[in-house]
């Protein structure tokens, strides 16, 4: 393809002009062929940032996209292939806990993840804090782990959705992550490769997420579950409260360490545990495995407490090179920055609004995501201890543990942190977890 065809269907969408399927299929190949330069790219993304898309283009993208490379199948397996995405929160780590505990119940989840964007973590990076993991694994390989444990947590290979994997990592550092159009379609021609039989979408909604008000969560779940539709995917879609960490930690080896600690019934977050369990409870229902809500979590419920759920990670682990004694030795494996400063409270009451995209762009700052494509990521800083919205605190009590590399990163984050928190007189009103949404409506 021209460079001037490049520029041409550039201009065409800068000028609010529509792309039609086959234009949007030359966009797509021009970007996995590398016939389009980063900076086309960042233009093209821009664009639509300025000029949006509409419910049929949003469409066309999406299958330009998907099908810029080849679609997985999963011929074979004795159960259901399903799968889970999130548009991204701080101490989001629900996908580390859901697919072992699904495959635990006998479902099959061969989930294609991706990298931090922007304030949010990546599942890839959380994984990458255990040594030796691979999160790109040849076909043979990832299929051998998935028919063992059941689940497997892998990143784009350079045949899935390749137009999506370099739009996806220039979006990231040209503030067009939150361009509701193209999160569809990156989102969803992932899935689509993937070859899912089924997929449950938690759009995040509040400080934290990529989209801050619950009118621009309820329009993208509206678009993710149309395009998902028309791409033949059974798909539901939930929004949940991101106005404050999901969980107690943000940062990839401390929500690693949270994740070990709900799957061997030593703690973690009950917002984590629930949201897991509700978003797991639905897929087992969708896949056949259960027959009701009830049935499902009391399964779900059998494969924490027997360890069934925590075996399936660790043999997922192993399969593709990490530790095979994660759980019975984790501090030799996982790793800790070696600074800790605790933040406190100045007043007594009750935490109310937290900035939590200012904690994730701490976490960021401390080099636990990226500013720019490429960069290297400090796996093991962050924040630990987080407290959530509503809970009574006295002077001197700690909001937050901030992990860092050097004491003068620690400082530097402590003012930040603390003005994260806004500390009131009476408790906040409380947020939903997680309400259903069907297309218009919520549940």
């Amino acid at each position: 393809m021209k460079a001037t065809d490049a520029v041409a269907l550039i201009r065409r969408k800068r000028d609010g002009l529509r792309l039609d399927a086959g234009q949007l299929r030359v966009i797509a190949e021009g970007i996995a062929s590398g016939a389009w330069s980063d900076a086309q790219i960042a233009a093209f993304a821009m664009a639509v940032a300025w000029r949006d898309m509409d419910a049929k283009e949003t469409r066309a993208l999406t299958l330009a996209l998907c099908d810029s490379g080849t679609r997985l199948r999963w011929d074979g397996l004795p159960g259901p292939i399903l799968d889970k995405h999130s548009t991204g929160g701080v101490g989001d780590c629900v996908s580390l806990l859901l697919a072992p505990m699904l495959a635990a119940c006998g479902a099959y989840l061969p989930m294609i993840s991706g990298r931090g964007l922007g304030h949010t973590g990546g599942t890839l990076d959380k994984l990458e804090s255990i040594p030796g993991y691979t999160i790109n694994p040849d076909d043979s390989r990832m299929r051998a782990v998935l028919a063992d444990a059941g689940c497997v947590i892998v990143g784009q290979s350079e045949v899935l959705a390749p137009a999506d994997r370099r739009l996806y990592a220039v979006r990231d550092v040209t503030a067009t992550v939150d361009v509701p159009s193209l999160m569809v379609a990156s989102i969803l021609s992932k899935k689509l490769a993937g070859g899912a039989q089924a997929l449950v979408l938690d759009v995040k909604v509040g400080s934290g997420a990529q989209l801050p008000d619950q009118a621009s969560a309820e329009a993208l779940a509206d678009r993710l579950i149309g395009a998902a539709e028309c791409g033949g995917m059974q798909v539901r879609a939930a929004i949940s409260d991101m106005d404050q960490v999901l969980g107690s930690n943000a940062g990839n080896a401390l929500e690693l360490r949270e994740v070990l600690d709900v799957l061997s019934g030593e703690g973690g977050s009950a917002r984590l545990r629930e949201l897991t369990l509700a978003l797991s409870a639905e897929l087992l229902q969708m896949g056949g495995l259960a027959a009701d809500e009830a049935e499902a979590r009391g399964k779900l419920m059998q494969a924490l407490d027997t360890g069934a759920a925590a075996e399936r990670f660790e043999r997922m682990v192993a399969g593709l090179g990490g530790s095979h004694s994660l759980y019975a030795n984790a501090d030799a494996w996982l790793p800790r920055a070696p600074v800790q400063q605790v933040i406190v409270a100045k007043r007594p009451g009750f935490v109310g609004q937290i900035d939590v995209r200012a904690l994730g762009q701490i976490v960021v700052a401390l080099g636990g995501g990226r500013s720019e494509a490429g960069q290297a990521i400090d796996h093991a800083v962050g924040l630990s201890a987080v407290l959530g919205r509503g809970v009574a605190v006295c002077a001197g009590q700690p909001l937050a543990i901030v992990h860092a590399r050097t004491r003068a990163m620690a400082e530097s984050a402590a003012d930040s942190v603390l003005c994260a928190f806004r500390v009131d007189d009476q408790p906040p009103p409380e947020n939903p977890l997680l309400r259903w949404h069907r297309a218009g409506a919520l549940a």
